[in-house]
């Protein structure tokens, strides 16, 4: 579709950069990057970033830095106004795999820093994830559209990344639950990221109750542009892009407008990390044991998913 005018990227047409060349380029820029892989359609100008965290499918402190890279690079790279059209990424798309989305934060990283009282590390670990939210909301500045699509269960902090993009789905299958409540703290992002598609009081009622929602009830609730079939959330995005790549520069400017006009989301997120940091640096030696025991809940349901399949250990994984 694009390949009819044939824009220069650094003086090759758009049309005939190899897939790898693309991703090469943003990893010489990005350094390395842990627990992501990328995948590039050329045709479709879609990135998609694959989100693989080590030992848990946590967002990590790693996690989070590759992701920022690869965020900033495309920005770097390609983000002035006069490369637009020469531009190989026009849509930045995640996904996750295995038998859980996410399972939300790190806790173990948490723990390791109360047991320091290591409040730089923490407070490192909410910028990463307010840098993160506002790339994705504000489409890398007017540049590409962010995409996210949800294929199992999704819990706590984790969901924040990828509802802050401007267009999230899930396959039916996948749910969504806020258990952070029950443990004494919250979500860094999710109050700014969730009240601006669900509208404050529907999130507050999901944060505060962290009850879990179906992927059409989280849709009903105003937190999902769609549900679809089991096993089609990639195909979705994909037909997504090329409908929208013909109107692509009046998609991006209308997230732009919207995104302004819902209200500084750099100031309220900053303040969310701030409050976040303060709130676990208070937590009581009780609630810290309570979180040392999710922790180990988790190792334990981990090994039971990974040795007899995800079914066994599913119900329960959100009170986890």
């Amino acid at each position: 579709m694009f390949q009819s005018y044939a824009p220069t990227v650094g003086g090759q047409a758009a049309a005939e950069i190899a897939d790898g060349e693309v991703i090469e380029t943003i990893r010489r820029h990005a350094g390395f990057l842990p627990e992501v892989q990328l995948a590039y359609e050329q045709e479709l100008r879609l990135l998609w970033v694959t989100i693989k965290p080590e030992l848990k499918p946590v967002f990590t402190l790693q996690l989070l830095e590759s992701l920022g890279k690869v965020q900033q690079a495309i920005i770097d790279l390609w983000g002035t106004p006069e490369q637009y059209h020469s531009a190989p990424v026009r849509f930045l798309a995640f996904r996750g795999t295995g038998p859980f989305f996410t399972l939300g934060g790190d806790l173990d990283f948490y723990l390791d820093c109360l047991a320091k009282n290591d409040r730089p590390a923490l407070a490192e670990y909410a910028r990463l994830s307010v840098e993160g939210a506002l790339r994705n909301a504000s489409g890398l500045n007017g540049m590409a559209v962010t995409l996210s699509t949800i294929h199992a269960k999704a819990i706590g902090g984790g969901i924040d990344a990828p509802r802050s993009c401007n267009v999230m789905i899930a396959e039916e299958q996948a749910s969504f639950v806020y258990p952070e409540i029950k443990f004494n703290h919250f979500p860094i992002t999710a109050v700014g990221v969730l009240s601006r598609r669900m509208g404050a009081r529907a999130a507050e009622h999901m944060l505060q109750s962290g009850e879990e929602m179906s992927a059409a009830e989280f849709l009903a609730a105003g937190g999902l542009e769609a549900v679809v079939p089991i096993g089609t959330g990639e195909d979705w995005i994909r037909k997504y892009a090329s409908d929208s790549l013909p109107i692509h520069a009046a998609r991006t400017a209308l997230f732009s407008a919207f995104n302004r006009r819902a209200g500084n989301l750099r100031e309220e997120l900053e303040y969310l990390g701030q409050l976040w940091t303060d709130c676990m640096l208070r937590l009581h030696p009780s609630a810290i044991s309570k979180l040392q025991r999710i922790a180990q809940t988790q190792d334990r349901m981990l090994a039971r998913v990974y040795q007899r399949g995800p079914e066994e250990a599913l119900a329960n994984v959100g009170a986890a």
